[in-house]
């Protein structure tokens, strides 16, 4: 089951995976609330899913998670 897990979190985005790690939650919570407001609103959290990925894949592409000069 662990690696059904990390295949989905590195093939599919990992947006459930980065909001865990930024706030705090595990990412199975989080993954679940997506699943039920995307139930309830007819799938539009899809459209914010979608954004989000495209805000890792940008940072990741553009390096922007590298520590500056002034985190001494």
């Amino acid at each position: 089951m662990e690696t059904v897990r990390k295949f989905f979190e590195t093939k599919v985005f990992g947006v459930c995976h980065y909001l865990g790690e930024k706030f705090g939650i595990r990412s199975s919570v989080i993954r679940m609330y997506f699943i039920y407001a995307s139930f309830l609103t007819f799938g539009s959290p899809i459209i914010l899913y979608l954004v989000i990925a495209f805000w890792i894949n940008l940072k990741q592409y553009l390096h922007l998670d590298r520590p500056s000069v002034w985190d001494l």
